[in-house]
C-alpha cells in the first residue's frame, strides 16, 4: 500500500488542494487519512480507482433525452 501526499494527489488529479477538499467533504473524492498532527495522505489505490471511474464514464455515451 502506498500513501500519497497532498502534492502527489494534486499532480495526479490536476485539481487545487481547495477543490480536492470540497470534493472530499461532498463525498465525491476518497477520504484522507491522518498520519500525524500536521500530516495527511491518501491511499493511492483509492485515488487511482476514483480516476478510473472518471475514465470509464467518459467512455460511456451520454444518454439522449
Amino acid at each position: 500500500m502506498r500513501i500519497l501526499s497532498k502534492r502527489q494527489v494534486k499532480e495526479m488529479v490536476l485539481y487545487s488542494p481547495q477543490h480536492i477538499a470540497r470534493l472530499e467533504a461532498a463525498g465525491q473524492f476518497p477520504k484522507r487519512i491522518r498520519l500525524g498532527q500536521n500530516r495527511v495522505g491518501w491511499v493511492e489505490d483509492e485515488v487511482l480507482d476514483w480516476l478510473q471511474q472518471r475514465i470509464d464514464r467518459r467512455e460511456v455515451p451520454a444518454r439522449l433525452s
